[in-house]
């Protein structure tokens, strides 16, 4: 089986190719200076990688879909933001070397040529403004803070309308510009300013269940029209109480853990920072409000293949979601086996229940398997458990180094890739 083909995989590749194809028959191509018609295309490239990056930056809820989910539409938007930042520089490099034959210092002042050629000075404004956001994001930096990374990417707007200034005062056509720049700027005004207040469903905390010291499941009902999702799909969560120590009005991601049409929306929470910290504390009758559903983390690619769901930590919670629709028939033709990974038993938040639900629904098996007594996840644990593993659809979920080590297994023992589907926030 192919890799599926994704709607918005063609989109964006439009998108990208639109001005190239308006651009590049005007930009010359005579041989003497054909490394500078070549910058000037670099140029355009990166502005489009710019601009179609931030037309994706929506997250309009049902629109991750198009992509293959949210995980997967992020992970472009990065891969266009990266590419923009690495081809502007390619951009700034060509040209230098573009005027070099003349004399060096025609390629100096073709890189920096009198303040009265603002329109220049609008194009080196952005990258400085883009190189603010963008670099404290590669690996070098170390981890960086997810909520000062959001502030950071406030940044793209200015170096967005610093770099529209620098392309369209120097284009002789400008409507692809104006164009994309009409799609990124509704993008980014509808994330920043009027998604809060328009996309976000207000919740009511029901009750505050506690799993484990570090671990609680939050039961929320809606106050007036709720979200609909299905399993696998996950949320992002603002708290709305300010007696909390952190968090307050501060969006993360959470996975669902009930089924659909459940009543409650139930989402299971681990301390692993101040804000989640702050969440194990939260009262019965505190507004929250909440934003989507995203992600297709069980969106059937082969629905009559049997599936492996492989989870670890809190990431248990889509498998919680998807056990409790067996648990309610309402997933009648799915038949799972699910392997939880945890250090140690009193880590296998959920167990008992899922083990209840596994005693009454024959469609739906559980083993435990804990690091302490088993040590690694082996393929011949697998295979005792469920000798069919890799002829089945997998699911992983769980730490990233839990994750790439059954990655690794997998393929190993010849699953292909594209029968091998994760779900990870490192991204968001």
């Amino acid at each position: 089986m192919k890799h599926p083909r994704y709607p918005g995989d063609i989109l964006v590749l439009g998108l990208l190719l639109l001005p190239v194809f308006v651009f590049a028959p005007g930009l010359g191509w005579n041989r003497s200076d054909w490394l500078f018609s070549l910058a000037e295309l670099i140029g355009v490239v990166a502005m489009s990688a710019f601009l179609v990056a931030g037309i994706l930056s929506s997250r309009l809820p049902g629109i991750d879909r198009w992509f293959g989910g949210l995980v997967r539409l992020w992970s472009i938007h990065r891969w266009l933001g990266f590419s923009a930042f690495i081809l502007i520089m390619a951009h700034v490099l060509l040209l230098a070397l573009a005027m070099l034959p003349l004399s060096i210092r025609h390629s100096i002042d073709t890189l920096f040529p009198p303040l009265q050629h603002w329109q220049v000075w609008a194009g080196w404004s952005a990258f400085v403004v883009m190189t603010a956001f963008v670099a404290p994001t590669f690996s070098f930096f170390g981890n960086l803070h997810y909520q000062r990374w959001k502030r950071l990417h406030l940044l793209s707007a200015p170096a967005l309308v610093l770099a529209l200034i620098h392309v369209i005062t120097l284009s002789a056509t400008t409507w692809p510009w104006w164009l994309l720049a009409a799609l990124a700027l509704a993008a980014i005004g509808w994330r920043t300013l009027l998604s809060p207040r328009l996309a976000r469903k207000s919740y009511v905390v029901e009750g505050v269940d506690a799993l484990t010291r570090d671990v609680v499941e939050l039961r929320l009902r809606p106050r007036g029209k709720g979200i609909r999702w299905q399993a696998g799909q996950f949320i992002y969560l603002t708290p709305m109480d300010p007696s909390l120590a952190a968090g307050y009005r501060e969006e993360h991601p959470y996975t669902i853990a009930s089924a659909a049409g459940d009543g409650e929306l139930r989402i299971g929470i681990k301390a692993v920072g101040d804000a989640t910290q702050a969440l194990m504390t939260i009262k019965p009758g505190a507004e929250v409000r909440v934003e989507g559903p995203y992600g297709t983390f069980f969106e059937c690619r082969e629905p009559e293949r049997k599936q492996l769901w492989l989870a670890g930590g809190i990431g248990i919670t889509p498998f919680v979601a998807g056990a409790r629709e067996l648990a309610k028939g309402a997933a009648s033709s799915r038949h799972a086996c699910l392997f939880y990974l945890a250090n140690r038993p009193e880590r296998a938040y959920y167990l008992d229940e899922l083990v209840e639900i596994a005693g009454t629904c024959e469609a739906f098996t559980v083993h435990s398997h804990y690091l302490n007594e088993h040590g690694v996840m082996t393929p011949a644990y697998l295979a005792q458990h469920c000798p069919d593993f890799a002829e089945r659809e997998i699911y992983l979920c769980g730490p990233p180094g839990m994750v790439v080590h059954l990655q690794t297994l997998l393929r190993q023992e010849g699953v292909p890739a594209h029968r091998i589907h994760m779900e990870a926030f490192d991204f968001l």
